[in-house]
């Protein structure tokens, strides 16, 4: 298996105009192993309490992920409640219950630790940076963080910045980071602090690839129907990684095509609740959607404006 994950293994109980569901799979280690486990091999590692359903927890098994990381403490899960406005762009937590997460300290298994491409969800930078001590030399390493980190552990996050190659954030957290409101600019100044590379996910309005000299903008496949968007940024993540890690390919183009799955993973997370939008996908599947993306936003300039 190419890629590991470290983050959070949840319970989600989740409220949308278009009805909720209570305790489903949730975090950003399980939104990430399934949209990343239709492309690769994933090795997962997070913590659960005495409480979880490992039943259904194994199901990931069946799609390719490693849960040998995953640990089991006594305790309560971690859980989250959350509700979402009518038209989905925003959100009002109800209830965070942390539980055997907030003692969560990444061990990862000595089979773990030669994967050569690495996603560090948001965790506390702190509990990022001991995972990459614990790495034996990655190809790649990209990570996620939030406004809670950002805020309450920003000297730590900027060494976090110096170690890894990629920074995947959404647009309100790269402004809270750098301090400066035009994406464009503060994509900029995260490169300055490390990251060879910065993605910019834009919710509905897809995600913004920046790296040093060029940038690429990659749209959100457009839907009908839209249910649940959580964790749809981290299977954005998922395909994009997943991708990387299938072929091995960290070019500037191969990034781009990466964009793409990611973005195609992302409308299947958001097409059910939790992580229900991929039951049944399969390679084929993806692949079309990916596909459409080219008729989405190709075109050919008939002549010079002169």
């Amino acid at each position: 298996m190419r890629l590991l994950v470290v983050g959070s293994v949840a319970l989600d109980s989740i409220i949308t105009p278009f009805g909720e569901v209570n305790d489903a799979l949730g975090g950003s280690a399980v939104y990430f192993s399934v949209a990343a486990s239709v492309l690769t091999g994933v090795r997962m590692v997070g913590v659960v309490g005495s409480d979880y359903p490992m039943a259904d927890l194994k199901r990931l098994a069946a799609r390719g992920v490693d849960l040998a990381g995953v640990e089991h403490a006594q305790g309560e899960s971690f859980r989250w409640k959350g509700k979402y406005s009518f038209d989905l762009a925003s959100r009002e937590t109800l209830e965070t219950r942390l539980g055997v997460f907030a003692d969560f300290n990444p061990k990862i298994p000595a089979s773990f630790r030669e994967t050569p491409y690495v996603f560090l969800g948001n965790i506390h930078p702190d509990l990022q940076l001991s995972v990459l001590e614990q790495m034996a030399a990655p190809r790649l390493v990209a990570c996620d963080t939030m406004n809670f980190w950002i805020d309450s552990a920003r000297d730590r996050l900027l060494e976090v910045l110096k170690r890894v190659d990629l920074l995947i954030v959404n647009d309100e957290e790269i402004r809270q980071l750098s301090g400066d409101w035009n994406v464009h600019r503060a994509a900029r100044w995260v490169l300055e602090q490390g990251p060879r590379r910065v993605i910019v996910k834009r919710g509905e309005h897809g995600a913004l690839l920046v790296e040093t000299g060029r940038s690429f903008y990659c749209p959100a496949y457009p839907l009908e129907e839209v249910f649940d968007p959580t964790g749809a940024g981290d299977c954005f993540a998922g395909g994009f990684l997943g991708y990387i890690a299938r072929t091995g390919d960290t070019s500037s183009e191969g990034l781009r095509r990466a964009m793409v799955f990611g973005s195609a993973m992302g409308s299947f997370a958001v097409s059910s609740f939790g992580v229900g939008g991929f039951d049944g996908v399969t390679p084929a599947q993806l692949q079309q959607r990916v596909t459409s993306f080219k008729d989405l936003t190709h075109f050919e300039i008939a002549e010079a404006v002169a």
